[in-house]
C-alpha cells in the first residue's frame, strides 16, 4: 500500500493494522510527515513540528508492538494538536506575537491523557490569535486555507485542525470550542467536529474553572473516528471542577440505532440568528432529504431567549480572566479579536453578569424541554459559505450588520449556552461548492446517544452523492501558496515550519 492510500484510511482502521502488526507506527508516522510536507504549503494548517522526535516516538510504540504488551487505544495513531494545547518540549505559540518562542515544560491535560493512550503527536495545529475568531489567521504562522479553495477561509479556531484532516495529514487532532470553534470548522473543510458536554473532557488550562462555555473536543473524518478519540479524552481530573468520572469501561461503542424511531425537531435560525438566504435553501434541501428516515421531523418554532447579549457577557468575562494582565503588561500583543472582547467588558455591570447567567440557565432549561419531546435537533451550523482568509469576520449575514467579530457564530453559541452536546456532519456541498455541515445536537450529557445517532445518519448519507461527505482536490493543493504566510510579522522561533 502506497502512503497516499495508508493516510486515507480510518483511524480505527489504523490501529487494527498496528494491533496486528501489518502496519508499523513509523511507517504510518513516515506516511503523514510526508503528507505534510507535500501538501501543507498549498494549505497551511500546519505549525509547529519536530519531525525528529516524532519518528523516535514511533520508533519507541513499534517496540512495543513487537514486544507482544497490551497496547493502549490510539497506539501509533498520528496526532494533530491544536497550538492553544500546551506540548511538552514543542513549541506553543496560540498564534500571538508575544508567545512565539514559548515552548512548554510539560503537556496539558488533554495531550498527556492521550499520548498514554497512545496517541503520537505529529505536529501542531494552526489557530487564530489566541483563539480568538472563526477565521484561522495570525502573524505568527499565517492563514490556513480551506482545503477545497485555499482563498477562503478555513474556520476557527479550529481550522488548523480542520484542514489537516480534510487532507489527510493525520488521522486524528484536538480541538477546542467555546462559541463553535470545534464546528465551524469542521462544517467548513468537510470532517466532523464534537463539542462534548462540559466536564466530559478534562480542562486544566480554563482560567474559569466553573465556567462550562469552553471544552476541549475531537475531531475527525468521520463519527466512528471521532468517538475513538472522545473514549480516550474523557476522564476526571481534579484540576477541573467540572470534570466528571467516565464510565468505568469508558464510553460505549457505538451501536446500531434504527433512524425510523428518531423524532428529530429542526431550525434554521432559532428564531433569531441572522443566515444566508443560500445557507437556509441547501439546509431545507437536507431536511427534505433526511426526514423520511425519521419516525417524525418537525420544525421549531420557539425562540430560545437572548442568545446574543448573554453571549456577550460571558465570552467578555472568560477573556478578561484569561488575558486582563497580558492587557496590562503587554498590551502589544493583544490582537484586535481579543482586545475587543476586553473593551466590551468594561462595561458591564454586576447585574449584566447576572443576568446573563440566568438567561444562559433559561436557554439551558428550553433546550432540556425540547429532550422531553424530540431525540435530536437539527441546525446548520454556519450561515455562510466559507469567505476570503483576507476578510478578518464576516461584518454582514443576509444584509444584516453583525455587532461583533463572533455574532455570525450565533448558530453555535445558542447551542454553547444550553451545554448540550453538539456535533458537525459532513453533509454534500453548498451552492458554491463548499463542504455544507449540520449541527446535529443531542440531549444533555447524551454524548454517547449523540454520536450514534450521528452515526446512523452519516451511513444513511454516504449512499447519495448530494449528502456524502465531500473531498477536496489533493493535487490542487501541491502548489505552494505564499499569500497565506504573507501576514506573519515575526518568524517563530525555534520550532520549523513545514
Amino acid at each position: 500500500m502506497g502512503d497516499r492510500e495508508l493516510v486515507t484510511l480510518p483511524a480505527r482502521e489504523l490501529r487494527r493494522l498496528i494491533g496486528t502488526r501489518a502496519l508499523s507506527p513509523l511507517e504510518l508516522m513516515d506516511a503523514c510527515i510526508a503528507r505534510i510536507e507535500a501538501l501543507n504549503a498549498g494549505v497551511n494548517a500546519i505549525a509547529a513540528t519536530d519531525f525528529e522526535r516524532a519518528r523516535a516516538a514511533a520508533r519507541e510504540a513499534e517496540r512495543l508492538q513487537m514486544s507482544g504488551t497490551p497496547l493502549p487505544p490510539l497506539h501509533g495513531l498520528p496526532l494533530g494538536v491544536k497550538d492553544l494545547q500546551d506540548t511538552e518540549g514543542l513549541l506553543t505559540t496560540r498564534g500571538n506575537i508575544g508567545l512565539r518562542g514559548h515552548v512548554p515544560a510539560a503537556d496539558n491535560t488533554l495531550v498527556a491523557r492521550l499520548k498514554r493512550a497512545g496517541a503520537i503527536v505529529a505536529a501542531k495545529t494552526n489557530v487564530p490569535d489566541m483563539g480568538a475568531g472563526a477565521n484561522t489567521r495570525n502573524p505568527v504562522w499565517g492563514a490556513t486555507g480551506n482545503p477545497f479553495d485555499p482563498a477562503l477561509n478555513a474556520g476557527g479556531s479550529s481550522g488548523g485542525s480542520s484542514a489537516a484532516l480534510a487532507t489527510d495529514m493525520v488521522p486524528i487532532a484536538t480541538g477546542s470550542d467555546t462559541g463553535g470553534s470545534l464546528r465551524i470548522p469542521a462544517a467548513l473543510c468537510g470532517v466532523v467536529g464534537l463539542r462534548p458536554s462540559p466536564g466530559l473532557v478534562a480542562n486544566d488550562a480554563r482560567p474559569l474553572g466553573w465556567s462550562p462555555i469552553s471544552v476541549l473536543g475531537p475531531m475527525a473524518r468521520d463519527v466512528a473516528d471521532t468517538a475513538l478519540l472522545l473514549s480516550a479524552m474523557t476522564g476526571f481530573d481534579a484540576r477541573d471542577p467540572l470534570s466528571y468520572p467516565a464510565p468505568s469501561d469508558g464510553l460505549p461503542a457505538l451501536a446500531d440505532v434504527d433512524l425510523r424511531t428518531l423524532k428529530v425537531a429542526f431550525s434554521e435560525d432559532f428564531g433569531a440568528c441572522a443566515v444566508d438566504p443560500m445557507i437556509r435553501a441547501v439546509f431545507r434541501q437536507r431536511v427534505a432529504a433526511l426526514a423520511p428516515l425519521f419516525a417524525a421531523c418537525e420544525p421549531l418554532a420557539e425562540r430560545l431567549g437572548d442568545a446574543d447579549r448573554a453571549f456577550d457577557i460571558a465570552r467578555a468575562e472568560a477573556f478578561v480572566a484569561a488575558y486582563a494582565d497580558t492587557l496590562r503588561q503587554a498590551p502589544e500583543t493583544i490582537g484586535p479579536n481579543v482586545r475587543a472582547n476586553l473593551e466590551m467588558a468594561t462595561s458591564i455591570t454586576l447585574a449584566d453578569r447576572a443576568w446573563a447567567h440566568l438567561e444562559a440557565t433559561r436557554i439551558a432549561r428550553r433546550f432540556q424541554q425540547l429532550f422531553e419531546r424530540f431525540d435530536l435537533i437539527v441546525a446548520p451550523v454556519t450561515p455562510l459559505s466559507p469567505f476570503p482568509w483576507t476578510q478578518l469576520y464576516a461584518e454582514r449575514v443576509d444584509g444584516q450588520p453583525q455587532r461583533t467579530y463572533y455574532q455570525w457564530l450565533a448558530l453555535t453559541y445558542v447551542v454553547t449556552l444550553a451545554g448540550n452536546p453538539a456535533l458537525a456532519l459532513p453533509c454534500g456541498r453548498d451552492e458554491r461548492g463548499m463542504p455544507f455541515g449540520l449541527q446535529l445536537i443531542g440531549p444533555l450529557r447524551g454524548d454517547a446517544r449523540l454520536l450514534t445517532m450521528a452515526q446512523a445518519i452519516e451511513q444513511a448519507c454516504a449512499s447519495q452523492r448530494e449528502l456524502a461527505r465531500p473531498r477536496p482536490d489533493i493535487d490542487r493543493l501541491r502548489t505552494p501558496r505564499p499569500e497565506l504566510r504573507s501576514i506573519v510579522t515575526h518568524p517563530p522561533h525555534p520550532s520549523p515550519s513545514p
